[in-house]
């Protein structure tokens, strides 16, 4: 096959792949860099790529969330030019969402050589995926599940905040790791989830942004035809999951992401033992 199509192919891929795990707590970036080692080219996506096709996903929350996002984006510039007494629950929310914001801010900055280069080594995302799968595992056993969004406080927001920045590690799950605190907070699964795709937007769109600036006509393996595509496809596929998630959380665990992401580890390690994919 020619080596552009290919290129063109394997993108779309990609997107799709990125799509279907962005929202899922099983690391996106995770399936990302595994599936390039996996695909005939053998390369890694890299960092630049996988931030730039999360724009996709991000703008399927946008869309989907419209009517949250507008409210609370409005009553949050409401308590900055009128300066209530007490917050409304849609303002607080929005001051929660930026200070959840600020820990993968500082730290995405800090670290970024380490995120984009000795970070992606596929014995850590595989570890990542095990690790906390066990930990999501645990919080959906042992969480109470009984707080609201509502019930949301500082001191919650803020650790919901570091541990979306633990997504920074690829098999770690942006999702997976606010999902899992949440759980562990005691709040509802529904809730701990739809705070996760609200905190995500700020985080997400800024790095998408920072990286297409950052490595305009680079992309990584991929030019940006093909980086483009994989963007739309990601949004179309992004879309679907959401919501198909939320209604499957609503009544049913998270245990079958558990299993999942623990076969996905072991795996990872079977194909490294056998010398199948390399691990940088």
């Amino acid at each position: 096959m020619d080596a552009t199509w290919l290129t063109w192919i394997e993108a779309a891929f990609l997107g799709l792949l990125q799509g279907l795990t962005e929202f899922l707590p099983v690391s996106s970036s995770a399936h990302l860099r595994i599936a390039g080692a996996l695909l005939p080219s053998g390369v890694d996506p890299g960092a630049a790529f996988t931030a730039v096709t999360q724009i996709g996903t991000e703008a399927a929350v946008l869309i989907y969330f419209r009517a949250d996002i507008w409210r609370i984006a409005t009553a949050w510039l409401g308590s900055l030019i009128r300066r209530p007494a007490a917050l409304s629950p849609d303002a607080r929310m929005g001051w929660l969402v930026i200070l959840g914001t600020l820990p993968i801010a500082v730290l995405g900055l800090s670290f970024k050589h380490a995120i984009e280069g000795s970070l992606r080594d596929l014995h850590l995302t595989a570890t990542m995926l095990i690790v906390f799968g066990l930990l999501l595992g645990l919080a959906d056993r042992l969480g109470t599940k009984r707080l609201t969004l509502e019930q949301l406080s500082w001191r919650n927001g803020l650790i919901l905040g570091f541990a979306q920045a633990m997504a920074l590690v690829p098999g770690v799950s942006r999702s997976g790791g606010t999902i899992s605190a949440g759980l562990m907070l005691g709040f509802t699964r529904e809730a701990a989830a739809r705070y996760s795709f609200l905190l995500a937007i700020p985080a997400v769109l800024a790095s998408g942004v920072f990286e297409l600036a950052d490595s305009w006509g680079q992309f990584g393996a991929f030019g940006p035809g093909p980086t483009l595509l994989a963007t739309v496809i990601a949004f179309v596929s992004g879309y679907g999951v959401i919501v198909a998630f939320l209604r499957i959380i609503a009544t049913r665990s998270y245990m079958p992401f558990v299993v999942y992401r623990l076969v996905a580890g072991l795996a990872v390690f079977a194909l490294l033992a056998m010398n199948v994919i390399p691990a940088r």
